[in-house]
């Protein structure tokens, strides 16, 4: 256990940050996986909207420091690119 006051502060902090970060993955995961759904179901209209939802919550979870800006990029690629194909 921490002794000096500093590191008992960077304790709570990182306990505050990992709950919000570990709140924005799981929102994160459930937008994408609402789109993979779809495009599972061949709904390509529905994926499409669901995309277009996901697509910012990505971007925003790469801005926060959850997600690094390239793999959000990747994702958002590979789900448009997966419902081109529909």
């Amino acid at each position: 256990m921490a002794h000096h006051k500093s590191a008992k502060k960077r304790i709570r902090q990182t306990e505050r940050r990992t709950e919000v970060n570990r709140a924005r993955t799981s929102r994160l995961r459930s937008f994408v996986k609402k789109v993979e759904t779809l495009i599972a179901k061949g709904e390509k209209a529905a994926a499409t909207d669901a995309l277009r939802a996901a697509e910012p919550e990505l971007m925003r979870g790469a801005q926060s420091g959850v997600l690094h800006k390239n793999t959000a990029s990747r994702k958002v690629s590979r789900l448009a690119a997966r419902i081109k194909a529909l």
